[in-house]
């Protein structure tokens, strides 16, 4: 019996029982000790405000050496943090490092008077303004655009109605084809009544929302990491990193009721942008009328945004100058992970240099 598979060694449970006491002992008192986390931890300053919507402009330790201003939009689902977690995982520590004039916008928190805010409202209306007024403050003509997840895809969208204000395009872990047979979130967004959904809820419960996406890795998402949790409670750095995260994800906006309609039937459901057929107010997106330099950022692991909803971007654009960059990780990673931070930012910085 002692070749079983299933064989209980007395001796070595009660010392993983007694190792698992002492982390969870330690881990109390760690606790006790770790103050509140904070997201955003590079020096900024408010530039810009309409509504809930807040324009940063980030000051980094030397004067920048780019001599077009760096935009970076953001998608509407999570806080923009995720770009400047904390002062060794910051894509925007980073990019000012490299010489870049960094700015963010960030959403905000919609409530009901927002519920029928549409894509053109945020496209159409306040990314555009916030491109004219960091045009305006460097006394330039187009920006340089950085377009995360969703915000990727807003700003492929505008990039194509406005290419005279856009100077370089980069894009970040962005889909453009909605339809490809692992995207897991495609299709269980493709089997939901969203205008009923929509009619129901308004505005989108962000936990709501966050329960969707942790239930597209159950096991990986919502048990392995909490057990892995126990292995750095005694560890002050790991365990604050850790819940700085967890702020991170656990605390999203709500989305505006008709903005997500659109997106989920138009993009998800109907995959309308490969098709050249997504309408922002009166006007079609054509992506053959991007035609600024494009430099795409895929990452190889990403459950949320496979490579294979992101590469077919090459031949639905018309740009001639096409980049992409494969980033080995995941959806998260490629933000905060230690080889993303040597890897993607200075890619960035000399690919926008070279042009």
């Amino acid at each position: 019996m002692t070749d079983s598979p299933f064989h209980i060694d007395p001796e070595r449970a009660r010392a993983e029982m007694d190792a698992f006491r002492r982390k969870l002992e330690a881990g109390m008192e760690t606790l006790r000790h770790v103050g509140p986390v904070e997201l955003g931890t590079t020096p900024r300053e408010a530039v810009y405000r309409e509504d809930k919507l807040t324009l940063w402009h980030f000051k980094g330790a030397d004067k920048p050496t780019a001599k077009v201003p760096l935009l970076i939009c953001y998608a509407l689902v999570n806080t923009p943090w995720m770009v400047d977690l904390q002062e060794d995982r910051s894509m925007v520590r980073n990019l000012l490092a490299q010489g870049e004039d960094v700015y963010l916008i960030d959403w905000g928190y919609p409530d009901g008077a927002d519920r029928w805010l549409t894509l053109e409202d945020y496209i159409d209306g306040y990314l555009d303004r916030c491109v004219d007024e960091v045009a305006r403050r460097h006394g330039v003509d187009a920006v340089n655009l950085l377009g995360i997840c969703q915000g990727g895809v807003f700003s492929l969208c505008y990039s194509a109605l406005h290419p005279q204000k856009v100077r370089n395009l980069v894009t970040m872990v962005t889909p453009v084809d909605f339809h490809t047979p692992d995207n897991m979130l495609s299709h269980w967004a493709r089997n939901v009544d969203i205008d009923l959904f929509v009619d129901t809820v308004g505005n989108v419960p962000a936990d709501l929302m966050n329960f969707a996406y942790l239930t597209l890795k159950p096991l990986r998402l919502n048990q392995q990491k909490y057990v892995g949790l126990v292995d750095i409670l005694d560890n002050p750095k790991e365990l604050e990193n850790f819940l700085r995260m967890e702020k991170w994800i656990f605390d999203s906006p709500d989305q505006a009721g008709e903005t997500f309609r659109q997106f989920a039937r138009d993009f998800f459901q109907k995959n309308l942008l490969m098709q050249g057929r997504v309408q922002i107010g009166s006007h079609t997106v054509d992506l053959r009328k991007v035609t600024q330099p494009v430099l795409n950022v895929y990452a190889e692991q990403d459950h949320l945004v496979p490579p294979a909803a992101s590469t077919p971007m090459r031949d639905v654009i018309g740009s001639k100058d096409y980049t992409a960059l494969a980033f080995p990780g995941g959806h998260i990673g490629i933000y905060v992970s230690g080889r993303a931070q040597k890897l993607v930012p200075p890619a960035i910085h000399e690919w926008l240099d070279k042009r």
